[in-house]
């Protein structure tokens, strides 16, 4: 009996021998566990914040190109406009040139008149 009882006491010391190490090891594996779901949160908080940074930054990019295309638009009439008003003064110029050739013309003639006078 008394061989059993050593026995059994040795199977009992081996039996907690292994549950403290397998507790042992249970610890270490959940502290494993642990730092990796810390490092996989901190990891998805930083993609998530690259995310929204650069939904920020395309939205950004949106209304800054919306602002170029109005600006685009708003130049291209300005231009419309600067050119119809150049087609009207060119034609304005024009007009001003004929009389101004017609004016010369009548002043020759009224001169060539008025020599022709002082001569008789």
């Amino acid at each position: 009996v008394a061989m059993e009882t050593v026995s059994l006491e040795h199977q009992i010391q081996s039996v907690q021998r292994h549950i403290t190490f397998l507790k042992k090891e249970q610890m270490e594996l959940l502290h494993d566990l642990h730092l990796e779901i810390l490092r996989l949160q901190k990891h998805c908080s930083e993609l998530t914040h690259d995310l929204e940074i650069k939904e920020l930054e395309a939205h950004q990019q949106d209304v800054l190109d919306r602002e170029l295309e109005e600006k685009c638009r708003a130049m291209e009439a300005q231009l419309q406009e600067k050119e119809k008003d150049n087609l009207e003064l060119r034609k304005e110029l024009r007009h001003k040139e004929t009389l101004v050739a017609a004016l010369r013309s009548s002043l020759r003639n009224k001169e060539r008149r008025f020599l022709e006078e002082l001569k008789r």
